[in-house]
This record gives structure tokens, C-alpha cells and sequence, in this order.
């Protein structure tokens, strides 16, 4: 994230604090960042795994694991809300340059596409949040595009010089580690965990044929 990391590891920390009942207080800036990040979270329910792995890391990274864990409950009772977009994204617009904005919108981008796909929802509220921002849109399809492969070949574990025999071959390996069949002696919570990881393999794997033109 850059710039904007570093605007959120400095100031935006400096407004957290824990009141004696330890609930989080939020500050301006950093509630309106978690109501951002919610309003890309919720358009597709429920929220993958991938999702959540990559906004805790990004919370406990910029907020330290203790304030980190009480920012995502807070972060889960937003996903219940609706959230008044327009007034968001102008608080936004008035915390950050123009630089950080768009490092921002990569950040958010990135979480949209993490479990291997970029639905057309995803795509209408980021473009909503781009014009909210004032961000060019010229800028912004070589980012979106980009990003989707490269998540695609990340979530099979392999990269885009991997030949299409082995592409085939990684991806058979998983499919068969991660299939409903293979994981029905597991607990409920185990079983959403890997459905959730099947999900995106196959989602990966659509993305990476129609990049590398093969059937």
C-alpha cells in the first residue's frame, strides 16, 4: 500500500484508543477506512475466507494484533449495516492526496479479486467508490485486470511463466485435497473453510485458462 500505509500506521493509530469497558473508539479517518473496506466486503455474501485472512492481516499489520482483533468486530457488525457511501468516500477524499487515494483503490481492488474473481457487482461498487474519489479512470483497468490474474495464480500456487501441463497438473492436486468429498469427516467450521477454498480453486483456474488460452 505504500503511502497510505503509512498514513494509517502513523496517524490513523494515534486516533484508536480503548475506553476502561474495552470498547474500540475509532477515529474519523479509520472508521470510515473500515466502512470502506466493508462496503467492498459485503457485496458478495458470504464473505470468503481469502477476504478475511487478507483485512486481518492488513488491520493487524497498521493496528497491532489487540486493536486489530476489536477493529474487525467492529469491521463484521458494518457488514450488517448499510453504509452511507457518498459521505464516506468524501471523509476519505478529504484524509488523502491524490497518490494515496490510489493506492488506496489498489488496496481495495486486491480485496475484491483475493478469492480469484471480479464480479460485476465488485466492479460496480469500485467504480462508484473511483468516481466518489475523483480518481482518473483511465488509470484503472491495467490495475484491475492485472490483479485478478496474478490472485488467480497465487491461490493455485503457481506463477504465470508455469507451463499449462503443469497448470493442469497443480491444479488436479488441489482439487483433489480440497473436494467436498475428501473433507465430509470434517467439523462444520473446517468443511465452510475448505468449500470456501474449493470455490476459489475453481474460479482460479476458468481466470487462468482464458489467460493462457487453453481448454
Amino acid at each position: 500500500m505504500g503511502g497510505v500505509l503509512g498514513f494509517i500506521g502513523g496517524s490513523v493509530i494515534d486516533s484508536l484508543f480503548l475506553k476502561k469497558e474495552e470498547k474500540i473508539m475509532m477515529g474519523a479517518f479509520s472508521t470510515n477506512l473500515l466502512m470502506l473496506i466493508a462496503s467492498v466486503m459485503k457485496v458478495k455474501m458470504p464473505v470468503t475466507e481469502a477476504k478475511v485472512t487478507f483485512v486481518k492481516k492488513f488491520l493487524t499489520i497498521n493496528f497491532g494484533k489487540k486493536i486489530a482483533d476489536k477493529a474487525f468486530k467492529q469491521l463484521k457488525e458494518m457488514l450488517k449495516q448499510n453504509i452511507p457511501l457518498d459521505d464516506v468516500c468524501s471523509k476519505i477524499s478529504e484524509s488523502l492526496d491524490d497518490s494515496s487515494q490510489f493506492q488506496l483503490m489498489q488496496f481495495l481492488y486486491k480485496l475484491a479479486t483475493i478469492d480469484g474473481e471480479l464480479t460485476q457487482a465488485e466492479q460496480f461498487i469500485l467504480n462508484i467508490i473511483i468516481k466518489r474519489l475523483s480518481i482518473k479512470e483511465s488509470v484503472i483497468p491495467v490495475v484491475i485486470h492485472n490483479d485478478a490474474i496474478l490472485a488467480a495464480y497465487q491461490i493455485l500456487g503457481i506463477n504465470r511463466s508455469t507451463t499449462v501441463v503443469d497448470i493442469k497438473r497443480a491444479y488436479r492436486k488441489l482439487v483433489i485435497e480440497y473436494h467436498p468429498d475428501k473433507v465430509a469427516y470434517l467439523d462444520e467450521e473446517q468443511k465452510k473453510i475448505k468449500s470456501d477454498k474449493f470455490l476459489q480453486l475453481t474460479k482460479a483456474y476458468d481466470i487462468i485458462k482464458k489467460d493462457k488460452k487453453f481448454t
